[in-house]
């Protein structure tokens, strides 16, 4: 895993403990921050990066890009696009 897949995935770890906290969260936490964290990180990977978490992460697929960099891709179901 290169050093920008390794700071997308704890972006993405930081998102998920977010997202989960919101229900009890007050004040709630403000998203947008980490939807730009990933959004610049995303652009700085190599042209040789995986397909499919460029895909993932090109279609907001968050979850599915964390299970890629995670080694659990197989556990992500098909989406909409036929892509898995």
């Amino acid at each position: 895993m290169t050093a920008t897949e390794q700071r997308i995935l704890q972006a993405l770890i930081e998102l998920d403990d977010a997202v989960k906290a919101m229900p009890t969260a007050n004040p709630k936490p403000n998203l947008l921050p980490i939807f730009g964290k990933l959004d610049e990180l995303t652009r700085q990977l190599p042209t040789n990066t995986s397909p499919d978490l460029l895909h993932y992460l090109h279609k907001k697929s968050y979850q599915k890009a964390r299970f890629f960099l995670e080694g659990r891709d197989a556990e992500n179901a098909a989406g909409n696009c036929g892509h898995q």
